[in-house]
């Protein structure tokens, strides 16, 4: 009889248990994506990083060429500071926080060995002065003095030792996938761009299994016909013209399509109003990331090539 009531406290701790695994998994959990309006500074009150305008303004920084808005984030990505995931974790739509990252996992602590003294002529001559950003060997520092031929370059972060106090408010759990496509691309490029997902039918040569096939033999293929998931991004010249866009835009996409189960991204470029033949050939041609070939571009345009090849030898007679 004794063993009842160790069966049933046994029993009572499993239940508790499981309520306690359904509790932490309330709310919001790693790999969702949130919409954040944040401001963060250190202790001392300095402007670190922030979503709202006013704050901009007020900090005269909104001059910048940045957009001052909430952004979307991939919580478990480190995306924003790991501290304030962790925070974030089992909260809810409307909720907001407030959290203090340590030094260390903000931006460092300061190293005094990170301040070294290099040759001046390593700098450019327009930066050669007290204060100046510079980057030399791969690093990017700032210059303290130059005295002679000589000059001090601090490598630490410009915030390193500082704790940085993180303000939050949760707007939205962002579940459509444009919305979320907008907001990793957004992590990159500071550009507004309409962009759009649709299912195409592509033809592709697929490599068929042959049952009488040996190691020796070439391997077969045959067209088929396959479905895509393709996210179209509509170009811009801001877009176009991004340093940051033209470096990473292969990681850029490939970061959307493994996140987002893409099959591929399409950059289309519209030239001109009503654009006609060029502006839709652009469009098809400057998918780099998703493609189609040149007679599809035509047909689609709705151009017949042999007639635009009889026009140019009558123009040459």
């Amino acid at each position: 009889m004794s063993e009842e009531p160790e069966a049933e406290q046994a029993d009572e701790a499993d239940a508790t248990e499981s309520e306690e695994e359904v509790e932490q998994e309330e709310g919001l959990q790693q790999g969702d994506f949130v919409r954040l309006d944040y401001t963060a500074r250190t202790e001392d009150g300095q402007l670190v990083d922030t979503t709202d305008p006013e704050v901009a303004e007020e900090e005269g920084v909104d001059d910048q060429d940045q957009t001052f808005e909430p952004r979307v984030v991939v919580l478990g990505e480190g995306h924003i500071f790991a501290a304030v995931e962790e925070d974030i974790y089992g909260k809810e739509v409307g909720d907001s926080g407030s959290v203090t990252v340590p030094a260390e996992e903000a931006f460092g602590e300061r190293d005094d060995e990170e301040v070294r003294t290099v040759s001046a002529e390593k700098l450019p001559e327009d930066e050669r002065y007290p204060g100046a950003h510079v980057n030399i060997d791969g690093e990017h520092g700032h210059v303290e003095t130059i005295i002679g031929g000589r000059a001090r370059v601090d490598f630490n972060h410009p915030l390193a030792g500082e704790a940085v106090d993180y303000e939050y408010e949760i707007l939205d759990l962002v579940e459509d996938r444009v919305e979320q496509a907008k907001g990793l691309i957004g992590m990159y490029v500071d550009v507004d761009l309409d962009m759009w997902i649709e299912t195409d039918e592509v033809e592709e040569e697929v490599q068929v299994d042959d049952e009488d096939d040996d190691d020796d033999s070439e391997p077969e293929f045959e067209t088929q016909t396959v479905e895509k998931e393709t996210l179209y991004i509509e170009s811009t010249p801001q877009l176009a013209m991004n340093q940051q866009w033209m470096m990473s835009k292969q990681q850029v996409a490939q970061d959307v399509v493994d996140r987002l189960d893409l099959d591929r991204i399409i950059v289309q470029e519209t030239l001109g109003e009503g654009a006609g033949m060029m502006g839709g050939l652009g469009g098809m041609m400057g998918g780099g990331m998703g493609g189609g070939d040149i007679e599809d571009a035509l047909e689609d345009a709705d151009v017949d090539a042999d007639e635009i090849v009889d026009e140019l030898e009558d123009a040459e007679e």
